[in-house]
């Protein structure tokens, strides 16, 4: 029970700094995570905020994977809810921390978005080191790949694209130009991935110190 208490504060922890992460690279002004795509381009167009789209856009994901799971949906999925609630929160939140940031040239532009690759990589390596839960992007690739026994790593990369392709679509719909997916959103989706695995290998001593275990989580 104490390890699990553990595990869910060090997920809750992860969350806040992945929501911190996605906060840097949206203020570096050279487009946001693939993941939070839509959501951003759906606040630059509508009088919501990015952590309120965010919310909408996981209940969605999590609608789809009812769909897609139907009677493999378990009871324990719905602890994506209060999840996305709180990463929409930690989103506006961490913005509304980061307002005074306005970077104007393109080399600090690209030294946010680099920190904020950094910080979001280190936030979802310590999600993945809790092993308790999973946000709704993660969980909607699961439910395709249990499904249709696809490849997880290919799953997420078309994930990914499409997320970003649907992006564009609608800044282009919506505004009549491209706002909100630049070159920002391809490092992103190139960058975080590797920096996640490279957490997991710097610090593989993690598991043992924070649960007491010598498996790698990450």
């Amino acid at each position: 029970m104490k390890e699990k208490a553990k595990r869910y504060l060090v997920f809750l922890l992860g969350l806040f700094i992945s929501s911190l992460g996605v906060s840097l690279i949206t203020k570096a002004d050279l487009g946001t995570s693939p993941i939070s795509a839509i959501p951003y381009v759906l606040s630059l167009n509508f009088p919501f905020t990015l952590g309120q789209f965010t919310i909408a856009f996981s209940l969605f994901l999590i609608l789809l994977q009812l769909l897609i799971l139907r009677r493999d949906f378990e009871p324990e999925h719905l602890l994506q809810i209060p999840i996305s609630l709180a990463f929409g929160y930690f989103i506006d939140l961490t913005m509304v921390w980061l307002s005074f940031v306005h970077p104007q040239s393109y080399p600090i532009k690209l030294v946010h978005l680099l920190v904020g690759c950094l910080v979001l990589g280190f936030g979802v390596y310590l999600e993945i080191l809790a092993n308790v839960a999973m946000l709704p992007g993660e969980s909607f690739v699961r439910a395709v790949v249990t499904t249709w026994r696809t490849d997880f790593g290919t799953t997420k990369v078309c994930f990914d694209v499409s997320m970003t392709v649907v992006a564009v679509a609608a800044s282009f719909m919506l505004a009549g130009l491209l706002a909100g997916v630049r070159e920002g959103t391809v490092i992103a989706a190139l960058l975080v991935g590797l920096i996640v695995r490279l957490f997991g290998q710097r610090l593989s001593f993690l598991p043992g110190v924070l649960f007491g275990s010598s498996r790698k989580s990450a």
